[in-house]
């Protein structure tokens, strides 16, 4: 029996000090809700609590310098909004594999007391969707003992398996608030020469793996001369939308789930929320199903497009972390690198910028900074892409990848690398 409330403090009101809380991310951060917990806890009503979450948008009032004590986040993915407070010691961060968090719930390895989610009204058969966040959600709502829900006229109903039934929330806020939104980037030259780079190796009737940020976007921008793409992925931005309207992606080739478009969240502007809204196309799968690499590999033409902040001159690839900062998360990029590359002519990318920091510094490096985290080893990676062209390390030797890599650096460093790698052994 759901309890509906006329506010959210009075839908959190039954939260009890000590309790550990899954809280949905991306595009469905319940604000509302963590406000009003940050509020509770700020009144010494509660402490010991724990949030659970991915990356979350929104205020992340939970998070504030004064609820430390109070309130500590556990991010299975580090985004903006908590960032600082994982840096400064009051949050901490958990390295996993997107593919394993549903079943840390599930066998209780991480615990949920409560799972705080923003979802669909109930539709004529009393199921309310899980909009456009479905990912680990879906198991946290079946793991949590209560389920505490934000019932929202504007989250979008969503095809797939991202539904649960009214019965299963305890306390609800009914609300009208839009997803959170995500401009589109705004693309250099650097990063549209990068997708135009990937786009040359993605052939007709691929099925695509395509993140979020400038780089995905620079990748869709240079598809749209394709045909018949497919798409699976664990999150899609409005530049899958694109490709959908310009025609490229149809999922006619695909092996399964032919003529879907299968993601676990999305995150764009409100024309991608109105698109993915009831929309039979797409389908919103768990991230065990859309992470799974026995799943990834059955696409053929599998194609996997991350990104990264360094790699070095052996292939090491670091996504997680500058030097002994933490700054993102581990997420589905091993999960997609190996699925494609098990596949039968898949195709696993790592695509980023020759240089950071205003072009002061190469992110083709020598050796990783002290510190920083390896989400793809050098044995997994296989195509590397910059602005400069393509190199490609799977099967070739440490000298080989040494060279590759050196070649596609920015012009400014190479000579650098070249000096480095020779005094490394690497050439």
């Amino acid at each position: 029996m759901t309890t509906f409330h006329a506010t959210a403090e009075g839908a959190v009101a039954c939260v009890a000090s000590g309790a550990r809380i899954f809280v949905q991310g991306g595009a469905a951060t319940p604000d509302a809700l963590l406000e009003a917990l940050a509020g509770r806890a700020k009144h010494a009503e509660l402490t010991g609590l724990t949030t659970i979450s991915l990356h979350l948008e929104g205020s992340a009032a939970h998070v504030a310098p004064d609820l430390a004590g109070r309130i500590r986040h556990r991010a299975l993915f580090i985004g903006g909004s908590v960032r600082a407070a994982v840096r400064e010691g009051r949050a901490d961060y958990v390295p996993v594999f997107l593919s394993d968090i549903p079943a840390l719930f599930a066998r209780g390895a991480e615990p949920l007391d409560y799972a705080f989610i923003n979802v669909s009204p109930p539709d004529a058969h009393g199921f309310c969707s899980l909009g456009v966040s479905v990912d680990v959600a879906l198991q946290a709502t079946r793991s949590a003992k209560t389920v505490i829900a934000l019932v929202n006229d504007a989250m979008p109903r969503t095809h797939g398996d991202g539904f649960i039934p009214l019965s299963r929330i305890s306390h609800a806020v009914r609300i009208s608030t839009p997803p959170h939104p995500l401009p589109a980037p705004e693309l250099t030259n650097e990063e549209l020469a990068i997708g135009q780079h990937v786009a040359a190796l993605v052939p007709d009737g691929a099925t695509l793996q395509l993140g979020i940020g400038a780089i995905p976007a620079a990748v869709g921008k240079a598809l749209t001369g394709k045909r018949d793409l497919g798409v699976h992925t664990e999150m899609f931005t409005d530049a899958v939308l694109d490709l959908v309207e310009a025609g490229a992606i149809t999922g006619a080739r695909k092996e399964i789930n032919r003529g879907k478009v299968v993601t676990a969240f999305v995150m764009g502007t409100p024309r991608l929320y109105d698109f993915v809204r009831d929309n039979p196309l797409v389908e919103f799968r768990p991230a065990d199903y859309t992470n799974d690499t026995g799943v990834i590999r059955r696409f053929r033409r599998m194609v996997a497009v991350n990104s990264a902040i360094e790699v070095d001159l052996t292939g090491q690839v670091c996504a997680d972390s500058i030097g002994t900062s933490f700054y993102s998360g581990v997420g589905g990029q091993m999960d997609f690198i190996r699925g494609a590359a098990l596949a039968e002519e898949g195709r696993a990318i790592i695509a980023l910028p020759s240089t950071a920091r205003g072009s002061t510094a190469t992110r083709i490096v020598p050796t990783l900074k002290v510190g920083a985290g390896v989400v793809t080893t050098r044995a997994h990676v296989q195509t590397v892409v910059t602005e400069f062209g393509v190199a490609e390390l799977h099967g070739r030797s440490i000298r080989e990848r040494a060279a590759a890599l050196v070649a596609i650096a920015h012009p400014a460093f190479r000579e650098e690398l070249s000096l480095r790698a020779r005094e490394l052994g690497f050439a």
